[in-house]
């Protein structure tokens, strides 16, 4: 891509707490309104500083039909315009492209990506249907009726992840055996007092009340992670009798916000919490399956931005992905035939949770914090998302020029 930026520092995520826990009271839109005003305030980024933006949500929330430029009113930027979007888990990859596209294009100079889901207290919406008997519509429960049913696929997610275990012979005990080494890198990010985490998270976290004028209580980290072993795992049964996927090899639901700051490299030393480290996004790739395989989706989403990119997997240095199965991280790593601890180091959605529009970004933000640590390189990220659709970014972190 053109000359795709974005500052060091300039980005964060909330904790994400497990649905039904500390975040279940807030209005999506109104809260990452509420955390995006306060990240930029400690980030010292002016809300007058962007000339385009991008709200990601994918569970509608009340008055969320007016999207980006309500929320933009609330962080102070009441001129700033943009898209909202909604791709399922996807969405905070496909933000950071529409941004990125702007700048790319010249259409803008400094992007501003906000990305908010709240899974706990989904909608119970209703359909009128005036031709059916007796006029009586149709109604959903907007998170767990679409968890349960891929309207084309006529699957649960749960089942596509069991269809791909089933081709690929991965069996329950292989996948436990993934799903402890996660937890063991996330164990790494909650080292020294979060050491890791802190570098993009602001913590102790203030969860503030529906008004957002107190705070209600707070959070040293992520919430609802239970913590597994062996023992613990061999004790699962499969959530499919014929199948091989646990309940401890899939993430949980839950809530949060994420942003990111996409700028030009001359913009991006100006906001830079330091200007020695420059971040560029290089290529995006995305992909669609078979029906009813979602969790091979990422590795063609994978394979796509490698060759937009004019590189192989032996040059990534660092790969994050949203797992919302322990299966997608096998079949990713079995087919670019590489070990499967070479991805996640300090953790992934599988463990911290899926709030759907802010995962991906959270990961992407992680891979950028993990890539400096290590004085740069190249970073793949890649995920599913519903309808066995994949989104992957490619982004390069090394000195400033």
């Amino acid at each position: 891509m053109a000359d795709i930026a974005i500052p060091y520092g300039a980005y964060w995520s909330t904790p994400f707490a497990r649905w039904q826990g500390s975040l279940a009271h807030l209005h999506s839109v109104r809260f990452a309104a509420h955390v995006t005003t306060q990240a930029l305030k400690r980030r010292n980024l002016p809300a007058e500083a962007f000339d385009y933006g991008v709200l990601g949500i994918t569970v509608p929330q009340r008055a969320s039909f007016y999207g980006l430029p309500w929320l933009a009113g609330m962080i102070g930027a009441p001129t700033l315009a943009g898209p909202t979007i909604s791709q399922a888990c996807a969405t905070g990859a496909r933000a950071l492209r529409a941004a990125a596209s702007e700048i790319s294009e010249g259409s803008a100079t400094t992007a501003l990506v906000v990305t908010t889901d709240r899974t706990s207290n989904g909608p119970h919406l209703y359909y009128p249907a005036p031709d059916g008997p007796g006029g009586t519509g149709e109604h959903e429960n907007w998170i767990l009726d679409n968890f349960e049913r891929d309207p084309w696929a006529n699957l649960a997610m749960v089942d596509t992840a069991d269809r791909v275990a089933a081709r690929h012979g991965i069996s329950t005990a292989r996948q436990h055996e993934v799903v402890l080494e996660r937890y063991a890198q996330y164990n790494e990010a909650l080292a020294n007092d979060c050491a890791f985490l802190k570098r993009f998270m602001d913590l102790p976290f203030e969860v503030p009340d529906s008004r957002m004028k107190r705070v209600q209580s707070t959070l040293a980290g992520d919430e609802g992670i239970h913590p597994t072993s062996a023992d613990k795992l061999a004790k699962l049964s499969p959530v499919r009798s014929e199948g091989t996927v646990t309940y401890g090899g899939q993430t949980h639901p839950a809530d949060g916000s994420a942003g990111i700051v996409v700028t030009t490299s001359d913009r991006a030393r100006e906001l830079s919490s330091n200007p020695a480290i420059a971040i560029h996004v290089l290529a995006f790739g995305q992909s669609r399956v078979e029906k009813g395989y979602m969790p091979e989706a990422p590795v063609p989403a994978a394979r796509q931005a490698l060759a937009h990119a004019g590189l192989s997997i032996n040059d990534i240095d660092v790969i994050k992905t949203h797992n919302p199965f322990v299966v997608n991280d096998i079949v990713l790593a079995d087919s670019f035939g590489i070990a499967s601890h070479r991805l996640n180091r300090f953790g992934c959605s599988l463990v911290w949770g899926h709030p759907q529009a802010p995962t991906g970004l959270r990961a992407i933000i992680e891979m950028i914090e993990e890539l400096a640590i290590r004085g740069g390189g190249l970073g793949l990220f890649t995920g599913c998302a519903a309808g066995d659709t994949g989104m992957a970014v490619i982004i390069r972190v090394g000195d400033a020029a």
